[in-house]
């Protein structure tokens, strides 16, 4: 393969990326959290580029709601624990009903709705149901967590310690473990960005601290998104 042929390539798995709303969305997230964290809550460029962001994003996540409830009355797979299907399931509750409050925040901050004390109160909200969901998803990605590992220790017994890696069925199980870890920190570090935007615990968890750990799960999630051969390649 040439040079050209390679390069085009690249562009063309980059406009694949891109092309994706939620791809955009993540980006985007990312400039929002890093100007939160440059600006540490003071007056300036930064937080006029954080302020601008949040709004744009919303528009972004207009009816998005729908993709949690699709996924909140579609059926489980077969063989997932009665806990872990609740967890599921609640957390595609309130991330629809964050995605569904979000809309009216927006509707507000724009000045179609003009009750601000509500629009205040409906936002607090939502980001309670963000927070929820994040709890709920950090709980499911621990539980499958454990059950992979414990899978993963009956496949080790079958084989030996150099012929595991072997084994196609070991190395997929493995790769899932790695890629349900790392959703499990960005949704564990989300949950201290929620505590952050709501200020429940201010003095430990400031606009700085909120912006920087809301920046790296931007990143997880920017990295999720890319196309699996990519991933392989950043491996």
């Amino acid at each position: 393969m040439s040079t050209l042929d390679a390069t085009r390539a690249e562009l063309g798995l980059i406009v694949l990326y891109l092309n994706k709303a939620e791809a955009r969305d993540k980006i985007c997230r990312a400039i929002q959290y890093g100007s939160k964290f440059i600006s540490n809550g003071q007056s300036g460029t930064a937080q006029n580029v954080d302020k601008t962001t949040t709004l744009a994003r919303k528009v972004f996540r207009l009816f998005k709601f729908v993709n949690d409830l699709h996924s909140l009355i579609s059926p489980h797979p077969q063989g997932t624990p009665l806990p872990l299907i609740l967890l599921g399931k609640s957390k595609n509750a309130l991330l629809s009903t964050f995605f569904f409050l979000d809309q009216f925040v927006w509707a507000g901050r724009t000045g179609i709705y003009q009750n601000k004390e509500k629009v205040e109160l409906i936002g607090r909200i939502s980001l309670f149901c963000w927070m929820g969901s994040s709890i709920c998803t950090s709980l499911v990605e621990l539980a499958e967590l454990v059950r992979l590992s414990s899978s993963m220790k009956k496949l080790e017994k079958d084989q030996n310690e150099s012929d595991k890696y072997q084994n196609e069925q070991y190395i997929n199980k493995l790769k899932q473990s790695n890629e349900r870890l790392l959703a499990l920190i960005k949704s564990s570090m989300d949950i201290v960005v929620a505590i952050g935007l709501l200020q429940l615990a201010p003095k430990t968890v400031n606009s700085r601290f909120t912006g920087a750990f809301g920046f790296v799960t931007s990143l997880i999630s920017c990295y999720q998104l890319l196309p699996s051969q990519t991933k392989a390649k950043a491996q």
